[in-house]
C-alpha cells in the first residue's frame, strides 16, 4: 500500500524524532512519500497531486482542513495529531500519541462521512460566523511561541468569556427562521475541545447526517448563565429557550447586517456579508481504527 504523508512542519508536537518514527509505523504496509507543507493551502495542492493508495496528515486542524480541501473521496484519507487541539483526530477515535495513531492506522477500517462547504470551503467538524468565529481571530492574533505553539484552550476560553460577557445583539437573518448573535454549525456532536473537554453544541450531530445549526438570538449575561449548564452536562445548545436550531440539514443561509467574522475548523476565513453552509453527504473515505 503506497502512502502519501503530509507533513505540517511548523505543528509545535511534530518533531524530526517523531517524524521517523511516524514514517516506519506507516512504513510497515507499504512505501511512504513524505511531502512537507512549505505554505498556507500547500497541503491542498499536495493531496490534489498525490499518486498513493492512501493519503495520511501529521499536523493540526489548519492541516486536516486543507487535505480535506483537496481530497476528492477515490482514496481514503487519514489524520495524525501533531497540532495543539487535534479535533478531528481525537473525534475519529484515534490515539493523542502520533507514532500510537500511525500504528494504528495499518489495521485501520475506513468510514465514509460527510464534510460542510461554506462559501466554497469545505470544513471537517466546524464553522462559525459572529462573535465566536472573532475570537478565533483574537487567538490567531496573539500568533505563536517559536515552537510553533498557539495559544492554550485556556487562553482561548479567556478571550471567548471575554467576548461573550460584553454581549453580542442580533446581527444575522438565518433564512426561515429568524434573526441571531451568532451561529455555530456542526458536523459532528464536538464542535471543539478545551484539553480534554468535548464541547458539543448540537450533540445530536453526526458524520453521516447533515449540518446541525445552533445560533442563539442574542447574548447577554442572563442567557449566558441560562447556557451555560447545558454546555457543562453536555446537552449542547441545539433546542434551547432563545437558540434557532436546525438538525441533519442540507443548507443553512446566512446574511449579515455588517460584514462578520467567518471561520470553519478554526482557521480565520476573513469578514463575509453572507455564508452559505451545505452539507456533501457521503464526501470522502477516512481511516480509523
Amino acid at each position: 500500500m503506497r502512502t502519501t504523508l503530509i507533513v505540517n512542519p511548523c505543528s509545535h508536537r511534530v518533531t524530526e524524532e517523531r517524524l521517523r518514527a511516524v514514517e516506519r509505523e506507516l512504513g510497515r504496509t507499504g512505501p511512504v512519500t513524505t511531502a512537507r507543507t512549505e505554505r498556507r493551502g500547500h497541503a491542498t495542492e499536495l493531496v490534489r497531486g498525490a499518486d498513493a493508495d492512501r493519503i495520511v496528515a501529521y499536523g493540526g486542524d489548519g492541516l486536516a482542513n486543507e487535505v480535506l480541501n483537496g481530497a476528492d473521496g477515490s482514496v481514503p484519507v487519514g489524520f495524525l495529531p501533531g497540532g495543539h487541539t487535534n479535533v478531528l483526530a481525537r473525534v475519529l477515535g484515534l490515539s493523542r500519541d502520533p507514532v500510537a495513531a500511525a500504528a494504528a492506522l495499518a489495521t485501520a477500517r475506513t468510514r465514509r462521512i460527510s464534510l460542510g462547504r461554506v462559501n466554497g470551503r469545505r470544513f471537517a467538524f466546524s464553522a462559525g460566523i459572529g462573535a465566536g468565529a472573532e475570537a478565533v481571530r483574537r487567538v490567531d492574533a496573539l500568533g505563536r511561541t517559536a515552537d510553533g505553539r498557539r495559544a492554550s484552550d485556556l487562553t482561548f476560553a479567556a478571550i471567548v468569556a471575554a467576548r461573550l460577557v460584553h454581549g453580542a445583539e442580533p446581527t444575522l437573518e438565518i433564512a426561515g427562521l429568524g434573526r441571531a448573535a451568532m451561529a455555530f454549525v456542526s458536523n459532528d456532536s464536538i464542535f471543539s475541545c478545551a484539553g480534554r473537554l468535548a464541547v458539543r453544541l448540537s450533540p445530536e450531530a453526526r458524520f453521516e447526517l447533515g449540518l446541525d445549526l445552533a445560533a442563539p438570538a442574542r447574548i447577554d449575561v442572563r442567557t449566558l448563565a441560562r447556557l451555560a449548564p447545558r454546555l457543562l452536562l453536555g446537552r449542547g445548545l441545539a433546542g434551547a429557550h432563545g437558540v434557532l436550531s436546525g438538525h441533519d440539514l442540507d443548507r443553512i443561509e446566512v446574511r449579515c447586517d455588517a460584514p462578520r467574522p467567518l471561520q470553519v475548523d478554526g482557521e480565520d476565513l476573513g469578514d463575509v456579508e453572507r455564508a452559505v453552509f451545505e452539507s456533501e453527504r457521503a464526501a470522502v473515505s477516512v481511516l480509523v481504527p
